[in-house]
């Protein structure tokens, strides 16, 4: 059995103010033309379909457009719904078009949506978990002890008791201890939504999203696709693909990648204003389209530089220095190591300053837990 992993579509994403929408549509085309190719069995979409909970009319249209593609091409889909994601607006209807093929996870009820297909080699079970907080499980488990991510996917778990014997794929999104992350990704507090991929063993394949970059965790067969596009300039080094999954007999499982290329790609440009706009250096590439970071080595400004290198590339997001001045002024401010710190180190590094010690062991537990309540209450 032949299936396509992909996740974290952010369908109607603007990055640095660029609505990204035309090259969705484009990197859509060109899964469905992988289809058509490879012609899989089944396709995972694990969560973030969209970018916002209410998403903008387009974005519900091409997603609209992809799953009627899908359907008409006779290929079982199963979705769910990740942290950027309304899970009742992605949910409804879903129990009227699972005749169609297309599974979505239910709003997460304290059970785990699951589904079968067969092969030659036997059943496969389909578990749909859609993202959840330790408060989503908290509700249909008040006699458990959740005190952590990893304790709330455990508990979610336990309610859908694998068939060992057979082949099971999970699919999740959440953040498993150990991924790497990129800038794009909003991940909580610290480690507190970090999930141990311990609970999942038991699971032939675990097609997870949440985390842009594609990449295996703990074991190859518990993986992230990353995303079909480049949503921020720190992926521009990123390899974006489809993760295809071939599920032979139990414990025979092989995982290949197909590449995806972009209408526009990610790069990132640094030199002199001069030496950037030298005909010879960009007239053999695809800057002049492409989405641009540049950082310019010139020790005095440019006047009106962004007019200017928009003259060549006419997608041009940021500009910035990197000269004397602005790493004096970086050493100065610490901006660097403030950007790479999160929102507990920061309080942290506030409540040192105002009173001359450390917040004790109580106080920082205190602190997270308040941070976890905000911000799970605000998403």
């Amino acid at each position: 059995m032949r299936l396509f992993h992909l996740s974290d579509l952010h369908l109607g994403k603007r990055v640095n103010g660029y609505s990204m929408i035309e090259d969705q549509t484009y990197i859509i085309k060109c899964i469905l033309n992988s289809i058509d190719e490879y012609k899989p069995d089944a396709v995972i979409i694990a969560g973030d379909v969209y970018d916002k909970s209410i998403p903008a009319t387009e974005a519900v249209e091409l997603f609209d457009d992809f799953l009627v593609s899908l359907s008409q091409r006779n290929v079982r889909v199963f979705i769910i719904s990740g942290n950027h994601d309304s899970p009742e607006r992605l949910a409804f209807g879903n129990k009227l078009i699972d005749s169609t093929g297309i599974h979505i996870s239910s709003v997460y009820n304290g059970n785990i949506g699951s589904f079968e297909m067969e092969d030659e080699y036997g059943k496969v079970r389909f578990f749909l978990l859609p993202f959840i907080r330790p408060s989503n499980v908290r509700r249909f488990f008040s006699e458990e002890e959740i005190s952590s991510y990893t304790d709330a996917v455990r508990i979610a778990l336990s309610a859908a008791a694998p068939d060992i014997s057979s082949r099971n794929v999970m699919i999740a999104h959440q953040f498993i201890t150990g991924a790497s992350v990129s800038e794009s990704e909003e991940i909580s507090v610290g480690t507190v939504e970090n999930v141990d991929a311990s609970v999942f063993d038991g699971y032939d394949y675990v097609a997870l999203g949440h985390i842009h970059g594609p990449q295996r965790v703990s074991r190859d067969t518990v993986r992230y696709c990353g995303t079909p596009l480049k949503y921020s300039f720190s992926e521009a080094n990123h390899k974006k693909s489809i993760t295809c999954v071939e599920l032979k007999e139990k414990g025979n499982i092989s995982i290949s990648t197909i590449p995806l290329s972009p209408l526009r790609n990610l790069v990132e440009l640094r030199g002199t204003y001069e030496k950037l706009m030298e005909k010879s250096f960009y007239e053999n590439t695809t800057y002049s389209n492409d989405y641009v970071h540049i950082t310019l080595t010139d020790e005095d400004d440019i006047p009106e530089v962004v007019s200017k290198l928009r003259v060549v590339y006419k997608n041009l997001m940021i500009v910035d220095y990197d000269n004397k001045r602005t790493r004096h002024k970086s050493v100065i401010s610490g901006t660097d190591q403030i950007e790479k710190k999160m929102p507990d180190e920061l309080f942290s590094d506030f409540f040192r300053e105002q009173n001359g010690y450390d917040m004790s062991q109580e106080q920082t537990e205190i602190v997270k837990n308040l941070i976890e309540k905000i911000w799970g209450d605000n998403e």
